[in-house]
């Protein structure tokens, strides 16, 4: 660690770096961002910076509100904008009680729990996110939204703005250390999506943390807008991120095994069933908003129900086929969690239920051949095919039971987490949509 802070100190004097961003996350997963001068970084190394916690949500109350951000060297990268004689770099902060204690509030602080916990089994946890995501002319809510193109899935669109914007985003995430392993257009009009080559999960939280700025900062360098919401628009399918998990043991991929007809190891089979028994207590984490449910739904290629496939993907859990030889890349895709999750604390509950499978040795049901959404409902409950909650007050209510997200998050998270949420609820049922002012205002 202290030759990475010697690194930084040194990459700041010979960079002529003006300005140090300091990163965390709120609960909800929102960046937040102190800057720092030169002259107080390795003081910020040492001891950390005090700020008032209760200024950010869900992290303090007034009487408890002194934390420190203590900035984590292996993050350090240059900022790729601004003017070379404007040089700002980041670091990405574990939160620490003012007796330099953990913060329980931290949800960086909370992923690194529960990979301990992995470590502790042998395990490191490695995962690889499918970015999806809208680019609109402008954000304005008050006005129709206008998509930059018209393209579907793979389409070449060379000559368009979007294009461009992605091509751009390429760029700079290369630079700040972010590798991509593919980038196309998705299926809806201005959708686009990004995948990020595997990597550990606390690298990678930083990672989608960081790749949701740079997204939006090269759509407003060029007068767009770009959104993680998960439906914005009616009619054709929302924004997922898709993510691939899997275990390692060492070097050793923990999901395989040659001779297994799936190449699952029983490892892997565990893990999934454990994220299919506790699958509905974790979506409320997973898919946070009340948009977040106009996603789930038949129709759109999101899943709906608590499936596991290899090639079907109205499963919830899939088993990416994987290349003759290439056993390292074993591994399976959830499919529930959307971009507008906090990854930090959405990666905690999905290792947790994993985990949960493995060590309380889960049967893992059979696999679903058919296409759930064309089953009747008799037939989905003839087969225990169990629905993903409906709605964010349905998810919440199966989330408020579950002991295994009570102890993945903590309790301070938890508690805030869940008011939180019921607020957020409550404001949307007092709405009167214009779905409801043209269906019924006209005839009632």
């Amino acid at each position: 660690m202290e030759r990475q802070q010697d690194y930084v100190l040194r990459t700041v004097e010979e960079r002529g770096v003006r300005l140090i961003r300091l990163w965390f996350t709120d609960v909800l997963g929102q960046l937040k961002s102190v800057a720092i001068s030169p002259a107080e970084l390795e003081n910020a190394f040492e001891e950390g910076m005090h700020f008032d916690g209760s200024a950010i949500d869900g992290f303090s109350r007034v009487q408890e509100s002194d934390v420190l951000a203590k900035p984590d060297p292996n993050t350090f990268e240059l900022l790729p904008w601004g003017d070379a004689t404007d040089v700002s770099g980041r670091m990405f902060c574990d939160i620490l009680s003012h007796d330099g204690t953990p913060f329980e509030g931290d949800p960086r602080q909370v992923l690194k729990r529960n990979l301990d916990r992995a470590h502790s089994r042998g395990f490191s946890f490695m995962v690889a996110p499918e970015m999806e995501f809208f680019y609109f002319r402008d954000g304005d809510p008050s006005s129709p939204l206008q998509a930059l193109d018209s393209g579907s899935y793979f389409d070449l669109t060379t000559a368009d703005v979007a294009s461009d914007l992605r091509k751009r985003t390429l760029l700079v995430l290369e630079h700040m250390g972010i590798p991509v392993e593919y980038s196309f257009h998705e299926d809806a009009p201005s959708q686009h999506e990004i995948d990020l080559r595997y990597t550990d999960a606390l690298s990678m939280a930083d990672n989608v943390m960081t790749f949701r700025l740079v997204v939006r900062e090269i759509a407003l360098e060029q007068g767009a807008y770009a959104t993680f919401m998960p439906k914005p628009l009616a009619g054709v399918q929302g924004s997922g991120m898709h993510t691939h998990l899997s275990l390692f043991e060492g070097d050793e991929n923990a999901f395989h095994d040659p001779g297994d007809q799936y190449g699952l190891s029983k490892v892997a089979r565990g893990f999934i069933a454990g994220l299919m028994h506790h699958a509905p207590e974790i979506t409320a984490v997973t898919n946070q908003l009340v948009n977040s449910y106009k996603r789930l739904i038949a129709g759109y290629e999101a899943p709906v129900y608590v499936t596991w496939a290899r090639n079907n993907r109205s499963a919830l859990i899939r088993i990416p086929v994987t290349k003759r030889g290439k056993q390292s890349s074993t591994r399976i895709e959830y499919r529930a969690p959307d971009p507008a999750c906090n990854p930090y604390l959405a990666y905690s509950v999905i290792l947790a239920a994993g985990l949960k499978g493995i060590e309380d040795g889960y049967d893992l049901p059979g696999e679903s051949l058919a296409n759930v959404f064309e089953m009747t409902a008799s037939e989905r409950a003839a087969e225990g095919i169990r629905p993903l909650p409906q709605s964010l007050s349905d998810a919440l209510d199966v989330m408020e039971q579950s002991e295994l997200v009570a102890e993945a998050l903590g309790e301070h998270i938890f508690e805030w987490f869940l008011r939180n949420k019921r607020s957020e609820w409550f404001d949307y049922k007092a709405q009167v949509t214009q779905f409801e002012l043209d269906r019924y205002l006209p005839t009632w």
